[in-house]
């Protein structure tokens, strides 16, 4: 059974998207995780029966380590590695840890891909969101599925970040191979304190999940 993740109580759209590539995907279809962090997604689709590629470049993240945890202090979280082998997922997972936008596509193609409020990070915005969104839609196979959820604008400052974006806009980087299957939008809500954010704060996050066609053979 499979450790709790430090972001088990934060919102997320991820059933939705399940539920699309078990639609889509056959069973035992490989799905990239980026920004795979402690495994909160990784260990459920391995344990579901797919394999999983999961990319992230932060130690902690990777390796486990001290935190600051909002009431309870300093502890110890255990990272990727460990819950995975914890899970005993190794023969499931594979796990990579290198910067996304540093890696081949061709070396992590996969039937999905899957990605979690990784774009928006104030690391990530010199480069521009167009990079994240074409580098993330060249791991897909034809027939496959891209999933996301991202960050929207709530603060003035956000509507001058392009990396906090809506439903609408992202769905603009999507052309004729690819069909927009759902798109769904929160909002502002009051997520409570959790790693990195130790006190109450208030998000608004969407979603866009789309497939792309299996005769579309086109590189990069």
């Amino acid at each position: 059974m499979s450790t709790t993740s430090i972001w088990e109580q934060t919102l997320t759209f991820f059933p939705q998207f399940h539920r699309a590539l078990a639609e889509q995907c056959r069973r035992g279809a490989t799905v990239a995780v980026i920004g795979a962090s402690d495994g909160k997604f990784v260990l459920p689709l391995a344990e579901a029966g797919y394999n999983v590629v999961a990319i992230e470049k932060d130690p902690l993240a990777l390796y486990g380590g001290e935190v600051l945890l909002p009431v309870s202090g300093l502890g110890y979280t255990p990272g990727l590695v460990e819950r995975v082998k914890d899970a005993d997922l190794q023969h499931s997972v594979r796990i990579v840890a290198e910067d996304f936008l540093d890696c081949d596509p061709a070396d992590l193609a996969a039937e999905a891909v899957w990605t979690s409020c990784s774009w928006h990070y104030s690391a990530n915005h010199r480069r521009p969101l167009v990079e994240f969104i074409t580098h993330m839609q060249r791991l897909v196979r034809p027939g496959g599925v891209f999933g996301a959820e991202f960050m929207m604008p709530v603060q003035e400052q956000h509507h001058r970040i392009e990396h906090y974006t809506t439903p609408d806009s992202l769905a603009s980087y999507f052309g004729d191979a690819w069909d927009v299957l759902l798109t769904l939008q929160t909002d502002p809500f009051v997520e409570r304190a959790h790693i990195g954010q130790l006190h109450d704060h208030t998000h608004r996050m969407g979603m866009l999940i789309a497939s792309r066609h299996p005769d579309d053979h086109t590189k990069g």
